[in-house]
């Protein structure tokens, strides 16, 4: 027992940008102790944050609630420039209610004392920069963005961007508001099939002489220059593209993580894609289902509010739900693929003027401005291998449609369509293909049971004489989730499974606890003890199945660390191996 103070809350954030739940900043709270199962000490809290927002002049918080089964979080809207006051004031309303019903001990957020009113409102005097606010208001009248972050301050984007430290902000009337402009930007989010969309994006954005710049899970390139490498797929990659000036079009990765810890880095984008929702990552953030998740996802709407267009994957039945019931969702300008041209709901879309895509004939076609567009033969695109990946006509669809939003030509659109994917390089670590020692060797990134699901049929759909597959986990999957993609595997009817470790993956579980379940789990569904073998490095486990590759066989493996996959590649390569 101690009888040192400690906090009622396990984690206390700003969330700067638009997020789950509302279209600009918040503040975000999430409680521990038994109070938090009380729903009085609940409504005590939003009791409190109303009472101390109208009495530091703040509009209304409106204070949330959201019920999950890892407990409560606690949100309400905060004003941008008050963001860390904002904090403090969460905290401490949250530490009272949970006193009024028992809990004892806390420090009461720093000790606010006898006239909490009195030192919130000192200390959003001093957090306030009254530069940064009139840059705000300067940029918002210009339609110009404004990206801030804790160390600096941007405003444009791209090749019409200016970036400045905070602590040395100029004047309004000193900024070069002549030279600075927007760029055309599409934020991409989704389940599976983000990076692969954003890198079609970034090669149409090429082809028609743009210089784009894109974030994604494996980094931050501009042009063919990568300037970082590793998950970017947050507001931090998002703010790297937007303030690179060689940027003339960006392309953002915008992950379930960035907008849940801190909201979307940029309040308007030319488009917005969200791919599809599986189940994954669920139990994190208060994410229970997958309708959580597209609920999560769809903040990218508010990007889109003024003037862009959302796209949806019309065949996607809880992202469908979500969007309905959102205010910001269903308000926005929509556009939708699916995997039908004839589509029920794209034909009720194009009946209403919508921009739509999907598949007639074989032949993906594209209804724009009102007119129908043929986008060339699936069969024919280098990046659904033959018609054999429909997960990829997916993806084709999504970046047509906000291509065309960004007025894009269609006719260079095309064009894209018919040649990406033919280079590996084009798409490294998704859907590669290589030929070695006579087998089909399929690498791609697959993390979830959807992806993988997706991943198996392509290799299944070229008929394999025997089927290979790498199979492992990261550690902040719950065993549920390990058993669904084991589950998935299994199904496929693998001839021989070989178990990997992500070392750099654990996430809080042990070495080798991972390996363990997913050993289990294939026996447990029927894959023979023969057929599995466990080799815990990831590097070491792909070349097991290489070197064991006969012709006719089929070669799964889902590489999730950059650095293995590369040295697979120039191993492929080098061994006469061909895409």
């Amino acid at each position: 027992m101690t009888d040192e103070p400690t906090h009622a809350f396990s984690d206390s954030r700003r969330l700067p940008g638009a997020n789950r739940d509302f279209g600009g900043s918040a503040v975000t709270l999430t409680p521990l102790g038994v109070a938090a199962a009380i729903p009085a000490a609940a409504d005590a809290w939003a009791g409190y944050v109303r009472d101390l927002a109208a009495a530091l002049g703040w509009p209304d918080p409106e204070p949330r609630i959201r019920r999950h089964a890892q407990g409560i979080t606690l949100l309400f809207r905060a004003p941008p420039d008050a963001l860390f006051t904002a904090t403090e004031l969460n905290e401490w309303a949250w530490e009272r209610a949970a006193a009024q019903f028992g809990e004892t001990g806390f420090d009461l957020a720093q000790d606010l004392g006898s006239d909490p009113v009195a030192l919130l409102r000192a200390r959003a005097t001093a957090e306030r920069l009254p530069q940064l606010e009139a840059l705000r208001r300067a940029a918002v009248a210009r339609r110009l963005p404004l990206i801030e972050d804790d160390a600096l301050v941007s405003v444009g984007a791209g090749s019409g961007s200016r970036v400045w430290a905070r602590n040395d902000l100029p004047a309004v009337s000193a900024v070069p508001w002549h030279e600075l402009h927007d760029v055309p930007t599409v934020l991409v989010t989704g389940s599976n099939g983000k990076t692969t969309t954003v890198r079609l994006l970034a090669a149409m954005a090429a082809d028609l002489g743009l210089n784009p710049g894109f974030c994604s899970t494996e980094g931050v390139t501009i042009g063919r220059d990568g300037v970082l490498r590793g998950d970017y797929s947050g507001p931090e990659g998002a703010r790297a593209v937007l303030r690179d000036a060689r940027v003339e079009a960006a392309i953002l990765e915008t992950a379930r993580g960035g907008i849940l810890r801190r909201g979307l880095a940029v309040a308007r984008a030319g488009a917005a894609i969200v791919t599809n929702i599986s189940a994954d990552h669920l139990g994190e953030y208060g994410i229970d289902r997958a309708a959580d998740l597209a609920e999560t996802k769809l903040a990218v709407a508010f990007a889109v509010a003024d003037g862009g267009t959302l796209v949806l994957n019309a065949a996607d039945a809880t992202l469908s739900a979500a969007a309905a019931r959102l205010p910001h969702a269903a308000a926005a300008r929509r556009a939708a693929f699916a995997p039908e041209y004839a589509d029920p709901e794209l034909l009720a879309l194009r009946a209403r003027g919508a921009d739509t895509c999907g598949v007639r004939d074989g032949v993906l076609v594209l209804s724009h401005a009102g007119a129908e567009h043929s986008l060339g033969a699936i069969a024919s695109m280098p990046l659904t291998l033959g018609g054999a990946a429909p997960f990829n006509v997916a993806n084709l669809a999504a970046a047509a449609l906000a291509a065309v939003a960004l007025d894009w030509p269609v006719v260079a659109l095309r064009a894209t369509l018919a040649r990406f994917g033919a280079d590996p390089h084009d798409n490294p670590g998704r859907l590669e293909r290589w030929r070695h020692r006579g087998a089909e060797v399929l690498i791609d990134y697959a993390h979830n049971p959807a992806a993988l699901g997706n991943l198996l049929r392509v290799a299944r759909a070229l008929e394999p004489r025997r089927l290979a597959l790498l199979l492992g986990q990261a550690g902040n999957r719950d065993d549920a989730a390990i058993a669904d993609l084991v589950r998935t595997a299994a199904s496929f009817a693998p001839d021989r499974v070989v178990i990997k470790e992500l070392a750099l993956m654990l996430r809080g579980r042990q070495p080798g606890e991972v390996p363990a379940r997913i050993m289990r789990e294939l026996l447990a569904a029927g894959v023979g003890p023969e057929r599995i073998a466990v080799e815990f490095d990831e590097d070491a486990a792909a070349r097991l199945l290489l070197d064991d590759a006969r012709p006719g066989d089929v070669i799964v493996l889902p590489i999730h660390t950059t650095a293995v996959r590369e040295r697979l590649a120039q191993r492929l390569s080098a061994a006469g191996g061909s895409p």
